[in-house]
């Protein structure tokens, strides 16, 4: 994904070529999409969510200050997007017992990479929001915790810490999912 690609059509669209955000929605629709999946854990609602974010985008381009990369600002736009959705209708909470036992009885840190990042996934469904959002943008999303904090409009020293709790919290819900190798519950 290009930021030379990015500024050109940003240029063409507030020049009155309204057809040129479409290269923005080609290029940055799955990155979007995923980041929105991860926030509601409903691949509908995030299609629905990613438009929402899309729009939002497209009214306040004039808004983008150039002082961070177009990609930045797109994702900040979004995770407020998400962010409010989210706290307006709440994702259906699914209960930890919802959560399917891994189909072998090793521990999580034993089972193959699909089935781990499945059960780490459906963990992190399970955290309220407000540590949810920050491990979705920290872990998922690779954003470091200066650019969690900007898109999440917090304090790094908050995120950091809903960072640790988040982390906290989805260790004691994966060692209840696994029993130890070592045997007895973690």
């Amino acid at each position: 994904m290009s930021a030379a690609e990015d500024l050109a059509d940003v240029e063409k669209v507030l020049a009155g070529d309204g057809s040129a955000f479409e290269g923005i929605v080609r290029r940055w629709q799955g990155p979007l999409v995923h980041l929105a999946w991860r926030f509601c854990g409903d691949r509908a609602r995030a299609e629905d969510m990613a438009q929402e974010a899309f729009l939002r985008t497209y009214r306040s381009l004039s808004t983008w200050r150039r002082d961070a990369a177009f990609s930045t600002w797109l994702f900040a736009v979004a995770t407020n997007v998400y962010c409010t959705e989210i706290r307006r209708i709440p994702p259906r909470p699914v209960s930890l017992d919802a959560v399917a036992e891994p189909t072998d009885v090793r521990s999580v840190d034993g089972a193959d990479d699909e089935e781990r990042d499945r059960l780490v996934a459906q963990a992190v469904q399970t955290l309220p929001a407000r540590y949810r959002e920050a491990i979705v943008l920290y872990y998922f999303h690779g954003m470091n915790v200066a650019a969690a904090a900007g898109s999440l409009r917090l304090p790094e020293g908050t995120v950091k810490a809903r960072l640790s709790r988040g982390r906290a919290m989805l260790k004691r819900k994966l060692q209840h999912l696994s029993p130890r190798r070592h045997g007895g519950a973690g």
